[in-house]
């Protein structure tokens, strides 16, 4: 019989084996990267911060460059990396991982491009309307859906793709983990693979494709109907774009993914594959650059940041916010600020709000984060400790994750849990602390609805994926102490890879359910949320309509990630505890408890933390003490993680010298 090895890293070959032109390569990619986030990055804070492009079509325009820089976040620099190092390699798990982002991103996008359709209908087709049909809720609701239809379609194909066996060459003849040379690379029977990759990318292409053809039909019929030849090129020109970009990017997921496996060639696909480099850089032009409401806004931003001193006074209404500000009253200055750009949010042009004296039940766009105090000098000191905290927050998980990657000896399963235990806490930081930042130094402490919402839905998946990772976390701790010489059987990279996927996925729905059950409510008299992030509790108190049936579902969903993960967390340590009872020897029971106690530690805290502010009913919301503990475990907690759980390790510091100590060694041989 045959042995069968199953490979555990791939190489990734790359473009070219030559090494000069890798060179050169490399040099000439590095400008596109930065290009690509300049662009993106700067749409998106250019529509967040001029009010003017507070509308439906800017917001998925800067979801689409959200999408578009971490698309090429994803592949370029490890691709770059590849480029100046000798070893091209990449793990099982990096390898999944890097494919399920870049299919979520990628069909994320198809679906975005289809959403963007729409509005576009509705905007020429019923102008009118397109206040109400587009309204701040649906715009969430094609967004979360855009998102839900790409992490689907991109768990499928990781789950069949990670199932197939490699047993024979585990050279991926890509720059990057893209499913057709992997399907080309499999031991065994891909036919199912190679099925699912054409049914689902074809009923995904036809879909979406199908919503932007009818939409453009009846954008088409509108403009033949128009008598001016001005007013059909003011339509084209805003539909133009969005076409070009819809026919590039189709046309090339079509020609990459809608045929078998067997006509996968190097050349042809690489160089098809671009779109993973170049569309993400390209976007920013063919739909922001070339708007004249963008170039006005960046305009208006430059000349707001250069004279806002000299005309601060001729703005209506800021006479009173200067004395307010100068007598330390911040809160009051806030509030008056916004008032201003309330009154222009409620324009019929953008979201008309009342007609014929009669208050609509949703007419807030925007909310405002007061944040932890109104003190100037405290939140000075505030800033300042915090960005202390969150360098550390990126550097220790950052440097956690890097250490685990280049040490062999650190590829087991318990640091591959704190692999992405310590990518969740990186996550959760930049959800929170960014903004929370922006705010304690800047006057204007805005949310727009939109970016409320994504910011919970990120909080709360993140959270539930916490949850269920440190209980999974458990599990291998008493897998490793209560049945040791199973442990590489039973903790198989296949059992990890299903432990992790199903944390996401119970993170996600409980993402989901909790903001479709949020954004159902009203929200029609304050806009002021006393809290320094869009969390629940908070939001709920300023709805004008019951949350009774809201706050049940929140508690049910909350109530049941807290205890299914902790029982499962107790009963691991229950179990471990009577086997470090039944252990002889003192030093063997210290050595067992040990490689608990950190875990353990983690634990409590985490779930502490949660459960205080969470498992409660709404009625005893207290500002104070909510915050408090939202700060430890949203800003706090994923500093010490690093700390509690890898910097303690005797391993983690061995592994940090041995990087050390083979960086030095291959320096000298050059």
């Amino acid at each position: 019989m045959k042995n069968i090895t199953e490979v555990s890293i791939f190489v990734l070959r790359g473009f070219t084996d030559n090494t000069e032109l890798q060179i050169l390569l490399f040099f000439f990619f590095p400008p596109i990267y930065l290009f690509t986030l300049l662009g993106n990055l700067g749409m998106v804070v250019l529509v967040a911060g001029d009010s003017r492009l507070h509308n439906p079509m800017y917001y998925f325009l800067s979801v689409l460059s959200s999408l578009d820089a971490c698309f090429s976040t994803i592949i370029t620099p490890k691709m770059l990396v590849d480029f100046v190092s000798e070893k091209k390699v990449i793990a099982l798990s990096g390898c999944a991982i890097q494919m399920f982002l870049a299919v979520t991103c990628g069909t994320t996008e198809c679906f975005l491009l289809a959403a963007m359709a729409y509005d576009r209908y509705v905007a020429i087709h019923h102008p009118l309307l397109y206040s109400v049909i587009m309204c701040p809720r649906v715009c969430v609701a094609l967004i979360m859906a855009s998102f839900v239809g790409g992490i689907m379609n991109s768990t499928v194909h990781t789950v069949a793709t990670c199932s197939l066996s490699f047993c024979g060459s585990n050279d991926i003849q890509h720059f990057f983990c893209d499913i057709p040379p992997l399907l080309a690379i499999s031991c065994t029977d891909t036919h199912l693979n190679q099925l699912l990759l054409f049914v689902f990318v074809s009923s995904i292409e036809a879909v979406t494709s199908l919503i932007v053809l009818l939409s453009y039909g009846y954008i088409l019929l509108a403009m033949l109907k128009m008598p001016s030849a001005a007013g059909r090129r003011k339509v084209f020109s805003t539909c133009g774009s969005h076409l070009t970009g819809v026919s590039v990017y189709y046309g090339t997921v079509l020609f990459m993914y809608v045929r078998p496996s067997s006509a996968y060639a190097l050349e042809h696909d690489m160089f098809v594959s671009f779109y993973t480099i170049v569309i993400p850089m390209l976007n920013p032009i063919i739909y922001s650059l070339r708007n004249k409401d963008v170039k006005e806004a960046l305009t208006k931003l430059c000349r707001k940041h250069l004279w806002e001193h000299l005309h601060w006074k001729e703005v209506s209404g800021l006479d009173q916010c200067i004395g307010d500000f100068l007598a330390g009253s911040v809160h009051k200055c806030v509030v008056l600020h916004t008032m201003a750009s309330e009154i222009a949010w409620q324009s019929p042009l953008c979201f008309p709000q009342h007609t014929m004296g009669t208050w609509n039940n949703t007419n807030v766009s925007f909310f405002i984060l007061m944040g932890l105090t109104d003190s100037g000098d405290i939140q000075v000191v505030l800033s300042l400790l915090f960005l202390l905290i969150y360098l550390i927050t990126v550097l220790g998980n950052l440097g956690m994750i890097v250490i685990i990657c280049l040490d062999h000896q650190l590829h087991t399963p318990m640091y591959f849990f704190l692999t992405h235990l310590s990518f969740l806490d990186l996550c959760y930081s930049n959800v929170i602390t960014p903004k929370t930042l922006a705010n304690l130094l800047t006057s204007s402490k805005s949310i727009s609805f939109v970016g409320c919402f994504t910011q919970m839905f990120f909080f709360v998946l993140l959270v539930a994926t916490e949850c269920f990772l440190l209980s999974s976390m458990a599990y291998d701790r008493y897998i490793a102490i209560c049945n040791p010489l199973h442990y590489s059987v039973i903790m198989s990279p296949r059992l990890c890879r299903a432990l992790l996927t199903g944390s996401y996925m119970v993170g996600l729905m409980d993402s989901l359910v909790n903001n479709l059950w949020v954004s159902r409510l009203h929200f029609c008299n304050s806009n002021v949320i006393h809290h320094f992030f869009c969390d629940t509790s908070p939001i709920l108190i300023l709805s004008c309509s019951d949350t009774y049936s809201t706050e049940m579902m929140i508690m049910f969903l909350a109530g049941s990630t807290f205890i299914i993960s902790l029982i499962l967390i107790c009963v691991s340590y229950v179990s471990i505890l009577s086997m470090i009872l039944k252990i002889n020897s003192t030093s063997g029971k210290h050595k067992a408890f040990s490689t608990c106690a950190s875990h353990l530690m983690g634990v409590t805290v985490f779930y502490g933390s949660m459960i205080f502010t969470y498992l409660k009913p709404k009625k005893s919301y207290s500002l104070g003490k909510d915050q408090v503990a939202s700060v430890f475990y949203t800003i706090v907690i994923p500093m010490l993680n690093p700390l509690i759980y890898s910097l303690r390790n005797k391993e983690v510091k061995n592994a940090f010298i041995r990087v050390l100590q083979k960086k030095d060694s291959f320096r000298r041989l050059k």
